[in-house]
Parts: structure tokens; sequence; C-alpha cells
């Protein structure tokens, strides 16, 4: 029977080490290529590790919460008659299952009787449907609630190839129809009905991701100086001429036009114009950053941010940006980003318009120096100034906040970088995109 070695692959540029989070299978389960193998984590992302061959995994090296180095053996998959094997430890386990259910005494009261078959399947981690496959943490959850499979099987899957996460899971939970649960009064002998849907206070884990997020955001505040400074600009040119040309676009190039790659492309031309605001400090030391890689804020579906990246922005066209943008942001939501991915940012945009917010006060995403948050595109009546004279009109704005590192960005450099965005995208030319 062959062997084969599971090592930890490459997880992007400078991730030299990762920790295991979840098993997804355990020894003596099947294994099919491209099937969720693992999961792990890295001080950037999470991912999951796909099993490269058919077999049977038969030994893990690197239990969960235990970190491994890149190209670190992590198991061992056995590659011949893996059916056999796989039938025959599936044997011993319900064996080994029915053999611990007869050893407990006959004395033993029911409901100890009942709690302890539950603890037994628990340990071997029992399911009667081997095509669902839960995490410990979500299986936990399921256990904890008395989720039956019936239910899980209504629930919709936001992880890789639908698999249920423990997101999925906490959202289902408050939506759950609860059943009348018949409770016997033990001192009456009487049967009574009492409703389980009392409303009680709610512990909820934060996410492994929640907490990068909140201790990465606790340090910027810590480390920079946050300033910012406000402008508003006249984007009507940009809205009429998207709303003539997004069909066209579309035909084109096979792409969505969105106004995210309008105003990515503005951003990189104001760099390019005050290129101190694409730099990163180490409190001794100014780095300059050669290449203008865009940090684009992107929502996952469990309400978690992340941050892919658009590498040499200042070199795409309005084609090629709209190809970048509708790809990583496509990636994010499916959950398919690589390490790379959101790696080596050097300005970062956030578009907390989507939201509906007319502006916001982001967060630095350090080491960089500024972040630029893009407010919702309003219809408001605005002066407008002609040699007839001054009139009235309704004209579409938006409100941008530009944070900046006040310890080496000074308020002139961060109120004319958005002034110049101003100017750039209210005297908008598709010919200089």
């Amino acid at each position: 029977m062959a062997r084969y070695e599971v090592k930890l692959p490459k997880l992007g540029e400078s991730v030299l080490e990762a920790t295991v989070t979840s098993w997804l299978k355990k020894i003596g389960d099947a294994v099919k290529i491209d099937e969720g193998l693992l999961e792990v984590a890295t001080d950037k992302v999470d991912t999951e590790i796909p099993c490269e061959i058919d077999g049977v995994l038969t030994e893990i090296i690197v239990n969960e919460n235990e970190i491994a180095k890149i190209g670190q053996l992590l198991a061992i998959i056995e590659t011949d008659s893996f059916i056999e094997a796989t039938a025959s430890t599936k044997l011993e386990e319900k064996t080994k299952l029915e053999s611990q259910f007869s050893e407990i005494k006959e004395d033993t009261a029911s409901d100890s009787l009942e709690s302890q078959i539950e603890l037994l399947k628990s340990e071997v981690n029992y399911t009667s449907n081997d095509t669902l496959y839960l995490s410990p943490l979500v299986r936990s959850i399921v256990q904890k609630e008395g989720i039956s499979e019936d239910e899980l099987a209504q629930i919709k899957g936001r992880g890789l190839q639908g698999r249920i996460t423990k997101d999925d899971i906490l959202d289902y939970l408050p939506n759950r129809t609860k059943q009348s649960a018949v409770i016997k009064n033990e001192t009456s002998g009487v049967v009574e009905k009492t409703s389980q849907n009392t409303l009680t206070d709610e512990i909820v884990p934060i996410s492994r991701m929640g907490k990068l997020i909140a201790d990465h955001m606790t340090r910027s505040k810590q480390t920079s100086a946050h300033v910012q400074s406000f402008i508003e600009i006249d984007v009507t040119n940009i809205v009429n001429w998207r709303t003539e040309n997004k069909e066209s676009f579309l035909s084109k190039t096979g792409e969505n036009l969105t106004y995210t790659p309008i105003f990515l492309l503005a951003v990189a031309k104001c760099i390019l114009e005050y290129p101190m605001l694409n730099i990163s400090f180490d409190g001794e030391n100014i780095i300059k950053k050669k290449d203008i890689n865009l940090g684009m804020a992107t929502a996952l579906p469990d309400g978690n941010l992340i941050v892919p990246v658009i590498k040499n922005a200042e070199r795409l066209n309005l084609i090629g940006m709209a190809k970048m943008v509708n790809k990583l942001a496509d990636d994010a939501r499916n959950n398919k980003l690589n390490p790379d991915d959101i790696q080596g940012g050097t300005y970062t945009v956030t578009n907390v318009g989507s939201f509906g917010s007319l502006t916001g006060t982001p967060i630095i995403n350090q080491p960089q120096v500024a972040i630029l948050a893009l407010g919702a595109i309003r219809k408001m009546p605005a002066v407008i100034e002609s040699t007839e004279g001054d009139m009235i009109a309704i004209r579409h704005k938006m409100i941008v906040a530009h944070s900046y590192d006040h310890r080496i960005i000074n308020g002139a450099l961060g109120g004319k970088f958005i002034l110049k965005l101003k100017e750039i995208l209210e005297n908008f030319d598709e010919k200089d995109f």
C-alpha cells in the first residue's frame, strides 16, 4: 500500500508558518482529490487545504491548534485499497461503539444511560450521514443545540464546496422554529407544555478572523496619530457617463462596470502626483514604495471585511481595473482568495457608501500611512455658477474622508491629496482612464 505525504503548501509571499485550526477528516476516513482535508490560519487569512490524492487518511502528524512550517509533514494518506480500508474502519468504529454501549451497567438510570451514550457518540465523532462534513467547532454547536440532521440538510453552507460553517449555524439559530417541549412535573405527575422560545442573553464566540481584525485595528490606533480631512465631490459627470455606457461596456468586455474602478484609477493618479502617501513608516524610517498597490476593502458573507490588493494599479486602464475589481470581489465573496491576494498593499480605499453611510473615519491599515473612505452618492441641490449667473440644480455628490498618519503626513499634504482627487473626478474624461 503506497504512502502519500501531506505537507503544508506555500501560502503566500513572506508566510513561513500556519496554525492547523481544524481537521476536516479523521483517521480512517476516505479522502478524495480536491476534497477539503484541513483548515489552516496565518496572520493574514484562513484557508482550506484540499486533498491532492484519493486514499485513506491513516496518520495525523500535526494536531489542531499546533503550528507547522511551510513544507512540514502534516499527515499520511495510504492510496491503495482505500475502499476496503474505509469499510473496515467504519465497521471497527461501529463495533467499538456497540461494544461500549453494551458494557454500560443495566442498573444505570435511564437519564444517565442516555447521557453516556451521547458522550460515547461524541468521542468517536459519530454521525449517520457520512457525506456531511462538520468542523469540530460546528459539530459541538450542533450537539449542544440539538440540531437534527434533517435541520442541517436545510441549512445552506457558505463555506468551500457548500460546507456548513460556524457562522451559518449561528445565523440559523435565532430563526430556528422551536417546538414545544413536553416536560413531566416530577412532584405532581402532571404533563405540561412549555415553550423553548424564551429570550435569554447569548454568548457568541468571536471568529478567528474577527479577533485578527480587532487586534489589527487596536494596534493601528495605538501606532498611528490618526487625523482626517473631508471633501465633497460632484460626480454627476461620472454617474451620467456610467448610465449611458455600462451596457455597451458589458457587451464589449464581459465585465460589469461599477464606480469602484473609476475611483481607484483616480486614486492611483493622485498617488503619482503625491507619492508621499504611498509609503510606510516604522517610527524612524520612511519606506517609499515603487509600485502603487491599492487595497480594496471588501465585505465577506459573514460580515467581516477583507482587503484584497490590486497590484500595480498605476499601470491599468479602465478595462483592466474593472476586471481586477470584479475578480477580487467575487473571490472574496466565495472564499477563494489566496494569501498573495491580500498582501503587499501600499494604500487602501474603503467604500462605506455601499452600506448607506454618508462618510466615515476609517482606521489606517498598518503599515500604510493613509486610507480613503468613499461615501454614498446622493442627489443634492447645488449652486451652479455660470456666465449668466448662479442657479440651483440637482447634482450627484459624494463625501470623501481621508485618514492619514499625522506623525509623518501633515494636514496640507493630506488635504491636497483629496483636493486633487476632487479635480480629477469632477473633470472626468473617459479618455484619461
